[in-house]
């Protein structure tokens, strides 16, 4: 018996019955990673949380076996449970600054979940517990360190907080729930690296939920590939990326941004079906380009098709067609002109007084998308918020289309505010929860004075252009998926046909098919319409896809700019090194994709 078995687990919506997932069955063994992967809302975290016996809200485990260390707990009482929570199986959630006390000291939070569980038998045991741990997690033991507050600490100082105090009582099971989303590559790779020798060294079962399957590949031993509340394929890690055999994989491995530039991302239409609203047959026929009538009839179960691999699929291994066609579009080819959509020339930013972002210099000629990359901290976000006139604290000159813009939006006309325009990182923020989309969407034109009809009829059309339908302009926000919503945002930036389009870290919530989806989206636009884009991102995979030239930024310079094709495979400076050999990417397996 492994460290973590599920047997049939059931999770249905409370009081009606519908299944949120069904007939989840996996074993992870001491020391071993398995990666639970799927888009948003395929039941993931469901399944993570009922590790610990915990269900949501409107959920309810219905059904299954869960032994935790030798421990059956489902049906344990809820002071059994406490007890169990942290002790013998941890979680780690994805937004650390949520998870921890605001007002608690970090020392004293670690400290907090030794005496919970009874570690040690006096103080001096549990502080010294408290040094280990902290150096086990690479962040510094020293008192003044410890007496910190959690918003004294960066995102990846706050995540391997997090896994301090999940690591902290030695449990035998740990969940990680998206722990490194919305961290930069660098941050990234420092949690990677410490949860795998952390697991190694110490023989801890690990449950990794995620969707970005470069991570997995990467740290798990096995993948289990959840759609629609079902694992619908697990194997090792090796078997799943080079020669998935479920078509549902492939997709999730095509979307996946490559770094080498010899695929492109393939997207996915469709969502998965929700809750009392799957077929009879496989969840995935709707979106599945070798349905056909079996299919439709049961849904398949699990079967064996290699060691230790299992499919739910009648044709295991097949290839859709859109995967086999998949080829690189021609690159852009952009000419230089004396009036560039965007011209920065000795751009400097600074906070009360102190300069953060020093003599930036650089272009975007029309049509023309330049990716700015660098860690967190690096000055990205400040620089591009101070192009869109949202920070004021900044001197040099800025140009759009050959016309200088003042320092903030305030002080600039109508015209000139929506020749730039911003689409933000987060979906769920970025979008009045009170308006309908059609009214968000209206905005920019509303307020350049356009009349009714024109309005009208202009959001519609901008909504077919991004995928999207006219009849979501009566829809609200909360009715839309991530990926939805995020469309939405690009609609309502582009309505009033700007210069410039300024994306900040637009994929990074968003899941494998959804952020294909996106950037293949943008990338029509920018051909379409002739879009001039700036793409902020620390994700430089998803670079190769969209942009013709990188500005590298680091401690608020560019240290390095030029040609995609050059940076990402030839840099010249140490830090643009570093940050490639700290991205993860999706291995390339000779055999991927030939079996058909």
């Amino acid at each position: 018996m492994g460290a973590l078995t599920m047997e049939g687990l059931r999770i249905e919506v409370e009081g009606v019955g519908h299944d949120i997932v069904d007939d989840i069955s996996f074993t992870i063994e001491p020391g071993e990673v398995l990666g639970l992967v799927g888009e948003s809302g395929s039941g993931k975290t469901t399944v993570g949380l009922a590790a610990l016996a915990h269900s949501r809200k409107g959920a309810r485990i219905t059904n299954g076996v869960i032994t935790v260390d030798g421990t059956e707990v489902l049906g344990l009482p809820e002071d059994a449970l406490r007890k169990l929570r942290g002790k013998v199986v941890s979680y780690v959630p994805q937004d650390p600054g949520a998870a921890l006390n605001p007002a608690m000291r970090i020392g004293r939070q670690i400290i907090e979940i030794l005496e919970a569980h009874g570690y040690g038998s006096n103080d001096n045991e549990r502080k010294a517990r408290v040094v280990e741990v902290m150096s086990e997690v690479a962040l510094p033991a020293t008192p003044p360190f410890l007496k910190r507050y959690p918003h004294q600490l960066s995102g990846g100082q706050q995540q391997r907080v997090g896994l301090a105090m999940a690591f902290a009582c030695r449990p035998a099971v740990i969940v990680l729930d998206e722990p490194t989303t919305g961290l930069d590559v660098s941050t990234q790779s420092h949690v990677l690296k410490t949860v795998r020798d952390l697991c190694q060294e110490h023989q801890v079962a690990a449950l990794y939920v995620t969707h970005d399957l470069a991570v997995i590949a990467n740290l798990a031993d096995r993948v289990a590939v959840m759609y629609a509340g079902r694992i619908v394929e697990e194997g090792p890690v090796e078997a799943i990326f080079s020669n998935p055999a479920h078509p549902y994989t492939r997709y999730l491995v095509a979307a996946a941004p490559d770094m080498t530039g010899d695929r492109i991302m393939v997207g996915l239409a469709g969502r998965a079906p929700a809750p009392g609203l799957r077929p009879e047959g496989c969840f995935f026929a709707n979106r599945c380009e070798l349905v056909h009538a079996e299919c439709r009839a049961q849904l398949p179960p699990l079967e064996v098709v290699g060691d230790d691999h299992r499919v739910r699929c009648t044709t295991p291994f097949a290839v859709p067609a859109s995967i086999k066609q998949a080829d690189q579009s021609p690159a852009l080819v952009i000419t230089p002109s004396e009036n560039a959509a965007l011209s920065l020339d000795d751009i400097s930013c600074a906070y009360t007084g102190v300069e953060v972002v020093h003599n930036v210099t650089f272009d975007i000629q029309r049509g023309e998308c330049v990716a700015l990359v660098g860690e967190s901290g690096s000055g990205k976000s400040t620089l591009s918020k101070s192009i869109g006139g949202l920070h004021r604290e900044w001197t040099g000159v800025l140009k759009v289309s050959g016309h200088q813009l003042a320092q903030s939006s305030r002080d600039r006309s109508t015209a000139e505010r929506l020749k730039i325009q911003y689409v933000f990182q987060n979906p769920y923020q970025s979008l009045n929860p009170r308006r309908t989309i059609g009214d968000s969407v209206a905005r920019p034109l509303v307020i350049g004075g356009a009349g009714k009809a024109e309005t009208r009829r202009a959001v519609g059309e901008m909504l077919e252009r991004v995928s999207l339908t006219a009849s979501y302009a009566n829809k609200y926000p909360d009715q839309l998926s991530g990926g939805e919503r995020q469309r939405a945002a690009i609609a309502r930036a582009l309505v009033s046909t700007p210069d410039v389009l300024i994306c900040d870290e637009v994929t990074s919530a968003l899941d494998v098919l959804v952020q294909a989806a996106i950037i293949d989206l943008l990338g029509d636009l920018q051909a379409d319409l002739g879009l001039s884009m700036l793409f902020v991102t620390h994700n430089l995979p998803v670079v190769r896809s969209i942009a013709t030239r990188v500005a590298v930024m680091a401690d608020g310079k560019i240290v390095e700019f030029g040609a995609v094709e050059k940076i990402l495979t030839n840099p010249e400076q140490e830090y643009t090194k570093r940050l490639l050999a700290d991205t993860p990417v999706v291995p390339s397996y000779a055999d991927a994709g030939e079996h058909t």
